[in-house]
């Protein structure tokens, strides 16, 4: 494992520390409103500032941080079993039922992601719980494809023909040999896909149909510093950092579950 696959997995692991002992690791209540201590700079007793409320954005960050790996986590998880399902009954199935599955992929796959997470944000409404299905249910396709490919090479080996002549069913065969053999590319999926999700939560919360207020998310600290850009400079600048941080390391991470399950991949 090379020193920034290291790195960004350092940066998960404070992070998840950070998010884990929040109430310990914020100085202050992240709601508490102050009007007296609106629009501080960065100093020793407010470490990023405060916003246009007085709210201490360092404490603010700190709880958010357990929404953005809570939502990234739970949507890719969903997600991913929705994949593995889906792409492992197409592969070893085939047929017509490979058929129908693979061009309702290609149909979801043909409407822009975003755009259709903020058309069904709109009609269910927005909340932390309605943002991680939506994330999970309109996030499979990839992840269908790639355990697919697998299954379609994987299922005519020795190992399976060897278990079906022995009266293997179905789903053991499937549940038992091939999702086990052919998880890798899931695997880096799934860490790939944790970034992807905390980077979606930010930009709907941003546009405020996601994570609603009181609730402290990296994207609404970043919504509403935007009206105070231009005398409060580290409302956006440093939830924008985290944001930043956190997606590089989970994309570093990314790349070294890749390279450590296929070697051919693996950096000299």
């Amino acid at each position: 494992m090379n020193r920034l696959t290291l790195f960004g997995a350092g940066i998960i692991l404070i992070l998840a520390l950070v998010a884990i002992f929040a109430p310990f690791v914020a100085p202050y209540d992240p709601g508490a409103i102050d009007v007296e201590d609106a629009l501080l700079r960065p100093q020793a007793s407010h470490l990023f500032g405060t916003d246009l409320l007085g709210r201490d954005i360092f404490s603010r960050m700190v709880y958010a941080s357990r929404i953005a790996l809570s939502i990234g986590i739970i949507a890719v998880g969903i997600a991913t079993l929705l994949g593995i399902m889906l792409g492992s009954i197409a592969g070893y199935f085939g047929g017509k039922i490979d058929s129908v599955i693979m061009r309702f992929t290609d149909i979801m796959l043909c409407f822009p992601s975003f755009f259709l997470m903020l058309s069904v944000v709109a009609i269910v409404g927005p909340s932390i719980f309605n943002i991680m299905i939506i994330i999970g249910l309109t996030s499979w396709m990839g992840v269908a494809r790639l355990l697919r490919a697998e299954v379609l090479s994987l299922k005519t080996r020795e190992f399976v023909l060897a278990s079906r002549a022995l009266g293997a069913g179905d789903f053991y065969i499937i549940v038992r040999h091939l999702i086990p053999n052919g998880i890798g590319p899931v695997l880096v999926s799934f860490v790939f896909g944790i970034a992807g999700a905390i980077l979606t939560e930010a930009g709907l919360s941003f546009l405020g149909l996601g994570v609603q207020p009181p609730h402290p998310s990296w994207g609404n600290i970043l919504m509403e510093g935007k009206a105070v850009m231009g005398v409060g400079w580290w409302v956006i600048v440093f939830p924008g950092i985290a944001i930043l941080v956190t997606v590089l390391a989970f994309n570093l991470l990314g790349e070294g579950v890749r390279d450590a399950l296929n070697p051919r991949l693996r950096r000299r």
